[in-house]
């Protein structure tokens, strides 16, 4: 079946997802994770590739999971809906969650690098992060906004990249970081200003695709068996489940309730106002967009 949601190519020994709802801000719904776990496999069966880029189309990586139009597009999310132990059996079953297709990043043992640029937030971050090498623009901005209300830790990865101290500040904060910032706490590989980040993953990638994919898979697959090993696996079961009651407490349904009656932007408005970040911040602390270079 030809992709809607994503974007698919190849050249030589690399390939390239591309997260394409750049009118959304490349933000997830059921067809879009589902599009890119039939990509990796893709890519994971074509013993030609190398390495995987998984990019966003437009000004933004991914902004997260999508929240507008009520939640129609997400049975059984909507008001009046919530029957807990369908919502964790959902996110628990490999066939229907979205964790379970965005560790097929981590898992699949071709390489991946993320390339992030504009917004990386909520489920758009928990994705970037499954990645094995994950280059940002400076500008770029990370952040879990589903700390203050509707979510929890997902992935895990936040957790696992930034060890407890730091993991726990912006667990509980839900503070955005740069990509600069980012660098600097651990969080991604590197960050370079937003002219150069086309050419700078595409040297990483074109470094990696020189290397015999088995020796690629081995190391990949040792690094992250000493993480599987520290329990990723039952966070990811716990996360999501704690996530399904977040979004259900009366302060959660009250924010897809302002979503509903005076829109998306209403509700972010409410909820980052008083700390004055996102899309609540001042300039200086918004991404670049792609599309004015």
């Amino acid at each position: 079946m030809p992709y809607t949601m994503i974007e698919y190519s190849k050249d030589e020994r690399i390939a390239t997802i591309t997260l394409n709802r750049p009118e959304k801000h490349n933000t997830l719904r059921t067809e879009m994770w589902e599009e890119l776990e039939d990509a990796l496999g893709d890519a994971n069966r074509d013993h030609d590739i190398r390495v995987i880029i998984l990019q966003g189309a437009g000004d933004a990586f991914c902004a997260g999971f999508d929240f507008s139009g009520g939640l129609e597009h997400f049975p059984g999310l909507g008001e009046d809906e919530y029957d807990p132990g369908r919502d964790a059996a959902a996110v628990a079953n490999p066939f229907l969650g979205p964790v379970p297709k965005f560790m097929q990043v981590w898992r699949g043992l071709t390489p991946v690098i993320a390339k992030v640029h504009g917004w990386c937030v909520g489920g758009g971050s928990e994705l970037a992060l499954c990645a094995d090498i994950v280059i940002a623009s400076e500008d770029a901005q990370f952040g879990t906004p589903y700390s203050r209300v509707w979510g929890c830790h997902l992935t895990g990865m936040w957790i696992y990249r930034l060890g407890l101290t730091k993991a726990k500040f912006y667990a509980l904060t839900g503070c955005p970081v740069s990509g600069k910032e980012a660098v600097e706490i651990g969080l991604i590989n590197f960050a370079v200003p937003l002219e150069e980040l086309d050419a700078t993953v595409d040297h990483w990638a074109g470094r990696l695709a020189q290397l015999p994919a088995t020796q690629l898979a081995a190391m990949k697959l040792i690094v992250n068996q000493a993480f599987e090993n520290m329990g990723i696996q039952s966070t990811q079961y716990l996360g999501p489940v704690l996530d399904g009651i977040m979004r259900n407490t009366p302060e959660g349904r009250g924010f897809v309730t302002t979503s509903m009656d005076k829109g998306v932007r209403a509700a972010v408005t409410e909820r980052d106002g008083p700390f004055g970040d996102y899309s609540q911040a001042p300039p200086e602390r918004k991404p670049r967009r792609k599309s004015q270079l």
